[in-house]
């Protein structure tokens, strides 16, 4: 009888902690898409000092960028707060950190577009107007893939895939959304702060 009720319990989901192969994938995700980053940073860097003349076509505005920057930014405080609650079992609070990250993200994304559209200048029409797109849009990309993350970590937790103990999966993701957000301070800092730093 004993044996009969143990083959009948439900195996546990998902491995535990800094345990679960998923870090290490994440990690070397993280790090050949941090590879990737430099490069192109650097590249903008190299070629504006090649240019004989004017680099960037016109001043960045911050009027959008700057509260776009600070609102992904907040972003990764709402995720840990909500990461933190499943820690002590609170899926609810998991919930709302997801949802309202997600909710950052997209809009975040959806004022990178907006900004885009009200470019003068187009893909084509410059070296620096290349790598401006071409690094802001893999940018872009990163925070697609991570609203695609955040929005299956919410389905898993209304699914009630996490407890206090197992909740690996979130962490993971949440690491990605946190290496997003990085990135676009040093992406930020390149295209928007660096032109006003160096117009003499």
């Amino acid at each position: 009888m004993p044996d009969s009720i143990s083959l009948n319990r439900e195996l546990p989901i998902g491995s535990e902690g800094h345990n679960a192969l998923g870090w290490a994938g994440m990690w070397m995700l993280i790090a050949t898409e941090a590879a990737l980053f430099a490069y192109l940073i650097f590249s903008d860097i190299y070629l504006a000092g090649q240019v004989h003349g004017r680099w960037v076509p016109e001043t960045p505005k911050l009027r959008l960028a700057l509260p776009n920057t600070v609102l992904l930014i907040a972003s990764s405080f709402v995720l840990y707060w909500g990461e933190r609650g499943i820690r002590t079992g609170n899926r609810t609070r998991l919930l709302a950190g997801l949802a309202v990250t997600f909710l950052m993200g997209a809009a975040f994304a959806i004022v990178q577009l907006d900004e885009w559209s009200n470019k003068h200048f187009t893909l084509a029409a410059s070296a620096y107007a290349s790598e401006y797109f071409v690094t802001t849009g893999f940018h872009l990309a990163h925070v697609l893939g991570g609203l695609l993350i955040l929005a299956t970590l919410f389905a898993w937790t209304w699914m009630d895939k996490f407890d206090a103990r197992r909740h690996a999966a979130v962490s993971i993701g949440a690491l990605y959304w946190h290496f997003v957000d990085a990135v676009w301070i040093a992406v930020f800092s390149t295209f928007y702060l660096a032109p006003y730093l160096t117009r003499s």
